[in-house]
């Protein structure tokens, strides 16, 4: 029970914000002008602060001192990050903040809007030994037939997946090593996937989008490992529903004359919007080249080009995000709420509502018009005023809050 301060308090949320922040304690008071031991017993739900102390932190942290007071809500499943070592702790949890205020996003606008339905394979596996390179590839069939993408070249995946129902966040992190993660969001009845735009590489984003897909749906009922050889495994399986995502089997083996040199591998590459190291290791998985053909190319291919970079890499944008945008877009469009509003009824502040939302800068300051994405809430006339009908647009709403 915390003595004295502001009632309500809720001390998760501060925990929330030093992960976002990447604040240590000790930095945050120095900040705040109090000491370490009053905010770690903040922290700790002891004491909160009185309100001149709360107007300070969350300016330091850049939220509303209201947003400490908001109980938060379940929290995502535990992602599962590409390396499993245990450096860059900071950087993780920062980035299951982000995820956690991405679902506040998501919470809050789903008051007004109803998201695409959730359209993914099911699979129940609880264990990555259960599942077999013939089950990773009918997942990723699947997938395709359920989004109705055909078997030939996915034109944009982040729009198939949002299509789908899946909530995408793309946003400058500052930790390019850890390219996304992905979660189950119990309170959105959907998952989130956050990728990082710290590289300006559209083929590298693809894959990542493609790879966090393939845990959503293989490993979802997975417990996440400790042992490396074991998260090997479900990161290797990812990679493999990727592959067989973005590359079917049929139509990619069809278009594949062997032997290949380099320059048929950015053939490749512009055509499927897949790097040539990915369209390496598709072709080893499908056998089209057995093990030290596969490493004959990637020499090849480091002595050209580098380890690292490949020609053309600059050439195909990062598909962008658009369902939380297009949201936003739709309730200033709609009068459903100032466009000043919406920050303050998330709790965050402008910036980084731009950011999760992949708005541009400045936003919140003025807008151009976008299309609609999601549809607004429908209700029945008897429970709710009814808006006049625009032609096909959903416009009929429960009565939103005032402001």
């Amino acid at each position: 029970m915390s003595r004295g301060g502001m009632q309500g308090f809720q001390k998760d949320r501060l925990s929330q914000a030093l992960a976002a922040r990447r604040l240590s304690q000790v930095q945050l008071a120095s900040m705040v002008g109090v000491s370490p031991a009053t905010v770690s017993k903040w922290r700790g739900g002891s004491q909160a602060p009185e309100r001149e102390a709360l107007d300070r932190l969350a300016g330091v942290v850049n939220v509303t001192p209201e947003w400490f007071t908001r109980p938060t809500v379940a929290k995502v499943s535990l992602p599962l990050f590409r390396s499993n070592a245990s450096a860059h702790v900071a950087a993780r949890e920062m980035l299951e903040a982000r995820m956690e205020w991405a679902q506040d996003l998501g919470f809050a606008l789903m008051e007004f809007v109803d998201y695409p339905e959730l359209n993914l394979p099911t699979r129940v596996y609880t264990d990555p030994e259960q599942i077999t390179v013939e089950d990773i590839e009918q997942a990723a069939a699947e997938c395709r037939e359920l989004w109705r993408l055909g078997r030939s070249v996915i034109q944009d995946l982040a729009l198939a997946a949002e299509g789908a129902g899946v909530i995408v966040i793309r946003e400058e992190t500052g930790i390019a090593q850890i390219e996304g993660l992905s979660a189950w969001s119990e309170v959105l009845g959907r998952p989130l996937i956050l990728l990082s735009a710290d590289k300006d590489n559209g083929y590298r984003s693809r894959f990542d989008l493609a790879h966090e897909l393939g845990h959503l749906v293989l490993h979802r009922h997975v417990k996440r490992p400790t042992e490396r050889d074991r998260h090997k495994m479900l990161e290797q399986q990812a990679h493999r529903f990727a592959g067989a995502l973005l590359l079917p089997a049929e139509t990619f083996s069809a278009e594949v004359r062997l032997p290949l040199a380099l320059d048929d591998l950015l053939l490749l590459k512009r055509r499927w919007g897949v790097s040539a190291a990915a369209i390496i290791m598709r072709l080893h998985a499908l056998e089209l080249v057995d093990e030290d053909e596969k490493l004959s190319l990637f020499k090849r291919r480091s002595a050209r080009w580098g380890a690292k970079a490949e020609p053309g890499d600059g050439e195909r944008k990062p598909e962008q995000p658009r369902l939380l945008r297009r949201t936003i877009d739709l309730l200033v469009d709609e009068n459903v709420m100032p466009l000043e509003a919406i920050p303050r009824h998330v709790g965050l502040a402008s910036s980084d509502v731009e950011m999760l939302a992949g708005l541009p800068d400045g936003y919140f300051q003025g807008r151009t018009n976008l299309v609609q994405f999601a549809k607004l809430k429908t209700v029945t006339p008897s429970s709710a005023g009814v808006r006049p009908d625009h032609g096909n647009q959903v416009v009929p709403f429960k009565t939103p809050q005032k402001y």
